[in-house]
């Protein structure tokens, strides 16, 4: 990818209920509850409230330098969603990766 390698981020894990007993870090009712772990973060979100139905149960996080650089080097056909501060695309299996801007990860 254009400008440096993606570096890993964090992963979305889906559930129906789910009791971690961890610091919430950031949350949206009935969607999502983040647990971040200096650099890196788990967020288990509540199956099918995304915008971008993943296939399966798992998403994972890359943070690149320059996003729209990115986004146009794989190709932006590919995306299933594209915003400002991150992108979408689903792998030849159908999970969902996850793109985010560097500077707007936190």
């Amino acid at each position: 990818m254009p400008g440096s390698s993606p570096s890993f981020a964090g992963v979305e894990l889906y559930f129906k209920t789910v009791v971690l007993g961890l610091e919430v870090t950031q949350e949206q009712s009935g969607h999502f509850a983040k647990f971040d772990s200096g650099s890196e973060f788990i967020c288990p979100e509540r199956k099918e409230a995304e915008s971008y139905p993943s296939d399966d149960k798992a998403v994972l996080f890359f943070q690149v330098d320059d996003l729209a650089a990115t986004v146009a080097a794989i190709g932006r056909e590919l995306f299933v969603q594209v915003q400002p501060a991150w992108a979408v695309l689903h792998d030849l299996e159908g999970q969902d990766v996850l793109l985010l801007q560097k500077a707007q990860l936190r």
